[in-house]
């Protein structure tokens, strides 16, 4: 299994305070600490109201930009909150990405607490991502795995099962292939987060309170979002969430296969990076649970 992929560049508090010398110098002189240093960036806290989100990797500016561009669009339409971008920082001669100041949001993790307790946030949930899957914009970001026709990933997907080395996963590809050939979304292409996973998302006092990491935000089948039902939720949670945005909705059941198909791709990316991250092996071990004991919609 892969882990968490060696920093591009090295971001420190050092090179945050020289960022915000020479582009937001009137944020300079609050108390900086290292919040977290995840995957793809690396998050500051600036004062007790602001973040600075830095990139590590190249692959993960792009991202950045992407967040610039669309959250101020979409925030709007969600019931929860957003870390949209409330600064705007660019390449300089010492950092080479775009990085952004955001809204430090309070809250713990929803991986953090038990998916019993997050079955309380099954309709808030269900209510978000249907404000969210509109139709969207014309130059909604691109992403080549994520909202994109299951058939364009499919033996991607296989192919890592097949190589997988986690508990059961042949049994999660044979309850891949039958979802997988679900009829294929057929509608506008809609708004998506792109990763709703219990790392991305907050709550406090056991509330769903906000959704985060807008990194893979992208315009197509909302399936790939709902996916999120079995990375989140026991049978309980997840048929209040079916029904919650079924009803908001009209999603039919060739929706709901899509969307448990792309739980499955899920969590066999998950567990096949997660050797040196307890938290995301157990969303994906979570998953793959809930996959397997899930026939609904055949």
């Amino acid at each position: 299994m892969a882990g968490i992929p060696e920093a591009e560049v090295e971001v420190d508090l050092g090179l945050v305070a020289r960022l915000l010398g020479a582009q937001h110098p009137d944020l300079l002189g609050r108390p900086m600490r290292i919040a977290a240093n995840g995957w793809d960036n690396v998050m500051v806290r600036l004062g007790h109201d602001l973040a600075v989100r830095v990139p590590r990797r190249a692959a993960a500016a792009v991202l950045v930009e992407h967040e610039q561009r669309v959250l101020p669009r979409i925030a709007p339409l969600l019931p929860l909150a957003v870390p949209v971008p409330l600064r705007v920082g660019r390449p300089t001669a010492f950092y080479p990405w775009s990085w952004s100041v955001v809204p430090w949001l309070r809250g713990e993790v929803a991986a953090s607490v038990l998916p019993s307790v997050r079955d309380a946030w099954a309709v808030p949930l269900a209510e978000a991502l249907a404000a969210l899957h509109v139709p969207a914009d014309a130059d909604a970001p691109a992403n080549p795995v994520r909202g994109v026709p299951l058939a364009a990933r499919g033996e991607a997907i296989r192919a890592r099962m097949r190589a997988g080395s986690f508990a059961r996963a042949g049994q999660l590809r044979a309850a891949f292939d039958p979802d997988a050939a679900a009829h294929a979304y057929a509608g506008p292409a809609r708004w998506l987060h792109g990763d709703p996973h219990p790392l991305n998302m907050l709550c406090v006092d056991a509330r769903l309170t906000a959704l985060i990491d807008f990194g893979d935000v992208t315009a197509g089948d909302p399936a790939t979002d709902l996916a999120t039902g079995w990375l989140t939720f026991t049978p309980t949670g997840r048929g209040a969430f079916v029904d919650r945005y079924t009803t908001l909705t009209g999603a039919n059941a060739a929706t709901w296969r899509r969307a448990r198909a792309w739980a499955a791709g899920m969590a066999s990316a998950v567990l096949g990076a997660s050797d040196d991250h307890p938290a995301l092996a157990a969303v994906g071990r979570h998953a793959v649970e809930q996959i397997l004991g899930d026939r609904s919609f055949v």
